[in-house]
């Protein structure tokens, strides 16, 4: 009779231990990630007027920086510039280092296979700029001649795909566009193929100095560039350009750097 008593208690506890553990609460589900406070901009610093220093003060300065601030404040987060090697854009993008390129970046299929773009913002030309005294008038002019390109920029494939770039001497590229234009004020280069905005920038700063040609190697558009699988800072950015094309705020920014209204 004990053993029996003492075999039901047993049974009886067990099924107790049993029934405690089925009424367990569940595991407190994952708290959703935080928004992000702050978006870091990858930038070539040295590419006026869309992004470069201040002369006097070595702050950052610039169509494309004042548009990105405009935007933060829309998105209610921090904007962080962070100069990068421009050649070297696609690594810092991928890599996490930055999370935007924002900085005069030029919409192509190639870079379509790494990057997802806004919308347009702007339209751009690839433009040819010599010194005034220079014999050089057509992109033929160019044969046997050594022309200058920012390395990593668009230049470089836009001429690359043009028939002129067979007849060249020499496509020396540069890690930079100022240095680029001293050396064809020094006739180290015959010619620059630069971004119309960046080159009439710095032309219409030494009057007289420079032509640009008729000619061009071809019409481009800019936008911002984020990684392909941050599908949500896209539709974001998208919406704040929009807006902002709305209602005259990227106007004004445009009409404070080129005189007028540029926005695309």
């Amino acid at each position: 009779m004990k053993k029996s008593l003492s075999l039901l208690s047993a049974a009886l506890v067990a099924g107790a231990l049993l029934s405690a553990c089925d009424k367990a609460p569940a595991p407190a589900a994952s708290a959703p990630a935080a928004a992000a406070t702050k978006i870091v901009i990858g930038l070539d610093d040295n590419f006026p007027p869309m992004g470069f220093r201040d002369a006097k003060s070595n702050e950052l300065v610039g169509f494309d920086i004042d548009l990105a601030r405009e935007a933060g404040k829309r998105l209610g987060v921090e904007v962080e510039f962070k100069p990068i090697e421009w050649s070297a854009k696609e690594a810092e993008l991928g890599g996490k280092r930055v999370d935007v390129l924002w900085n005069g970046l030029t919409i192509t299929d190639k870079r379509k296979e790494q990057i997802a773009f806004t919308a347009p913002y702007l339209e751009n030309r690839q433009i040819i700029i010599v010194t005034a005294a220079s014999p050089i008038k057509t992109k033929a002019d160019l044969a046997g001649k050594v022309v200058g390109v920012q390395e990593g920029s668009s230049a470089v494939e836009a001429i690359q795909k043009d028939e002129a770039a067979k007849g060249l001497k020499e496509l020396r590229k540069f890690g930079d566009n100022v240095a680029a234009l001293m050396d064809v004020s020094t006739g180290r280069l015959d010619a620059l193929v630069v971004d119309e905005v960046v080159g009439r920038y710095y032309t219409s700063k030494k009057a007289g100095e420079y032509v640009v040609l008729d000619e061009h190697f071809g019409t481009e558009e800019y936008g911002v560039g984020v990684r392909k699988d941050d599908a949500a800072l896209l539709g974001k950015l998208d919406k704040a350009l929009a807006d902002m094309k709305k209602d005259g705020a990227a106007e004004r920014i445009s009409t404070q750097w080129f005189g007028k209204n540029i926005v695309k």
